[in-house]
């Protein structure tokens, strides 16, 4: 059968007459879309924090969050429910329930939530963020200035930054994106095409345009277990700021390297145990206490487990030279 098209509004017309397709032919990019919004956004609340001034006067703030087990266990943003009084969730239903902080961690501006509903709660789906590529396709899903369940979409920019926090914090290992996002989104999930959420929305620079950050799913899903555990996350702190890069196979088979990755190091802070250890901008860590590291979040779980005030080895590239220092890290006030 040959298809017409109406000279009037362009839609295809069928040869005989009939009415034209109710099933809009969208493009891939719309496709993949609508897709992972459709998959996720069931999942995705609005918080509202509610704090109590020295003054006794209501203060307070909202942000967003995502359901991430059916037995209503939240993902949201640390500065958005810290030092809460009180935390009211809305379900996309329109449902408000009272929510329970399990913990946060303001070192990744993280935060697990406990919410109780009478019935299994639509979980959104866990992605890989270790295989996110620059470039790709990602949906940012949250409520700036109330307005429930907003949709964005954009690509990654940029793996691997580190981002000041609003309360002076640096989080390192975030992802880049110019996803649009506005007060409100805070906490809310960075989606993949295939509908899996792979970051947890932090910030936008404003007034910049397109310069917006998330904390991979990875970090999101290693803090929620030790919150949920402990309700803290207690680590080592040594006092740099780095990024993941890779190592030159050449160079990892020279050094007998056990990864061809490492953590570069960007900047030291003074007195600190990186700096007593002689730790300097442009070392390249390749494993702490003899263990690979091979990335800023692989440091950070080494950092989890060591004992605080213990001696430790560190082995750094220095000017394509292997070197191994001394450290005796402290612990995190976050």
């Amino acid at each position: 059968m040959v298809n017409r098209v109406n000279r009037f509004n362009g839609e295809p017309q069928p040869a005989d007459g009939g009415a034209p397709s109710e099933q809009p032919l969208w493009d891939a990019y719309s496709q993949a879309v609508i897709g992972a919004a459709e998959a996720v956004s069931p999942s995705v609340v609005n918080i509202e924090a509610g704090r109590r001034r020295r003054d006794g006067a209501p203060d307070g703030g909202s942000g967003s969050g995502f359901i991430f087990t059916s037995d209503g266990f939240l993902l949201t943003n640390s500065h958005v429910v810290h030092g809460a009084d009180e935390l009211r969730v809305t379900l996309t239903d329109g449902l408000q329930v009272p929510g329970a902080l399990v913990g946060d961690d303001p070192a990744t501006d993280l935060a697990l939530l406990k919410i109780d509903a009478p019935s299994l709660l639509p979980a959104a789906l866990l992605g890989d963020s270790r295989t996110i590529r620059v470039g790709q396709l990602v949906i940012a899903i949250g409520n700036p200035y109330g307005f429930q369940c907003t949709v964005t979409a954009g690509v990654v920019s940029a793996l691997g930054r580190s981002l000041r926090s609003a309360s002076g914090r640096l989080i390192e290992d975030v992802i880049q994106t110019d996803t649009a996002l506005n007060p409100g989104n805070s906490g809310g999930p960075l989606v993949a095409a295939q509908g899996e959420v792979i970051g947890v929305n932090t910030a936008a620079i404003l007034p910049a345009q397109g310069l917006c950050f998330a904390i991979p799913i990875e970090t999101a899903k290693f803090v929620a277990e030790r919150l949920l555990r402990d309700g803290r996350v207690r680590r080592a702190w040594l006092g740099i700021g780095g990024q993941t890069v890779l190592v030159h196979t050449r160079v990892a088979r020279f050094h007998n390297l056990p990864a061809s990755r490492g953590v570069l190091v960007l900047a030291v802070e003074p007195r600190s145990p990186a700096q007593r250890a002689g730790l300097r901008p442009g070392d390249l860590v390749v494993e702490y206490d003899g263990q690979p590291v091979t990335g800023v979040d692989a440091l950070h779980r080494l950092l989890t487990e060591v004992r605080v005030g213990a001696h430790a080895s560190v082995t750094v590239l220095r000017n394509a030279e292997k070197r191994q220092l001394e450290i005796v890290p402290e612990e995190s006030e976050g």
